[in-house]
């Protein structure tokens, strides 16, 4: 971390073209992996197998492959003190999402939470976080969403979780041979999420002096590419940070804030959204406006739950599957990407 003091499959990559169905070795046709609006996802278990991303459920086994380098999770949009009918104890249902973490057979070396830690950033929300956290007895990785930064533009959240990280809270790392780097694109909302020219002045230098054979992963909040613009679901100058990714031959791209799993995949980056632990939201579009959607109190574990994608070096296949909080069939709709 710095001191804030001194090759993809056609199937995949042709997603975006759903006049034509493939399937691959694994069974997942395109119009089921479209299917990936789910309201399931509250984690991804991520793993690296020689450098290249891999994902998995929680509890399950990757069969015929080599042993991953390491694990991690994702979370995201906990919205600590939201207690609207959506859902009226966001931290029980942030705290099953996270018994599910323990209980999976194979450790993570860390969390990373992709932002709205804190519904209105009141002290005693990032209280119950930190409570609730810290019982997975593992690292995490922050950073915050816009409902983390609103009130003060951020300050109390870099005061519990800035520390060694630059300007309004961006940072990268490096964990066994793999470089991570938080973003921030929550602060200077001009409609859509963005950078801002600072930020990107030192992710230039960040990535300088590295191969482009080095594995990336970048997490954020607001995704990184333009789902649905009217509803400031991207990110304004997200564009000058991508043209700077593109030599490196392996990047995930890891954001929150829509409550929905969407993925796209472009050249050697992977683009993928996070479920909330707290609430759905509408696909792009289909409501007026984005916001919390209410579901009926007996089904909310049925739409909160385990996310993962698969990426399977071997077979250059990606797929996305869900499962819920409570065993239940999961109610799917299939995404339109907006490309």
């Amino acid at each position: 971390m710095t001191d804030n003091d001194g090759k993809r499959n056609d199937w995949a990559h042709k997603m975006g073209d759903t006049t034509q169905e493939s399937v691959s070795p694994d069974g997942v046709d395109r119009r089921g992996f479209l299917k990936c609006m789910a309201w399931a996802g509250t984690g991804l278990v991520w793993s690296f197998v020689g450098g290249i991303p891999v994902s998995r459920a929680f509890g399950s086994q990757v069969h015929g492959e080599r042993a991953a380098d390491f694990n991690f999770v994702q979370i995201s949009d906990s919205h600590i003190g939201f207690n609207k009918p959506a859902n009226t104890d966001v931290t029980a249902t942030l705290q099953a999402a996270l018994d599910k973490i323990s209980a999976d057979q194979i450790a993570p070396d860390f969390l990373i939470h992709t932002g709205d830690l804190t519904h209105s950033s009141k002290p005693a929300e990032f209280d119950t976080l930190d409570q609730v956290l810290v019982g997975t007895k593992r690292q995490v990785f922050y950073v915050p969403g816009e409902h983390d930064t609103s009130v003060d533009d951020g300050k109390m959240y870099l005061d519990r979780y800035g520390k060694g990280t630059k300007g309004n809270g961006w940072y990268s790392f490096d964990h066994k041979g793999v470089h991570f780097i938080g973003l921030v694109n929550v602060v200077q909302l001009e409609g859509m999420g963005k950078l801002g020219q600072p930020q990107l002045d030192w992710l230039k230098q960040d990535l300088a002096g590295l191969k482009s054979s080095t594995p990336i992963v970048v997490f954020a909040h607001i995704p990184l590419w333009a789902i649905y613009p009217t509803w400031g679901w991207g990110t304004s100058d997200s564009e000058q940070a991508l043209a700077m990714l593109r030599r490196f031959g392996s990047v995930s791209i890891l954001n929150g804030h829509i409550h929905q799993i969407m993925q796209k995949v472009e050249g050697n980056l992977t683009f993928h959204t996070a479920m909330s632990t707290a609430f759905p939201q509408p696909a792009p579009g289909t409501a007026p406006s984005p916001g919390p959607m209410k579901v009926p109190a007996d089904k909310l574990r049925n739409v909160l739950g385990i996310t993962h994608a698969n990426f399977v070096a071997r077979k250059h296949d990606l797929a996305v599957v869900d499962s819920s909080l409570s065993g239940a069939p999961i109610e799917t709709h299939e995404a339109r990407l907006l490309l």
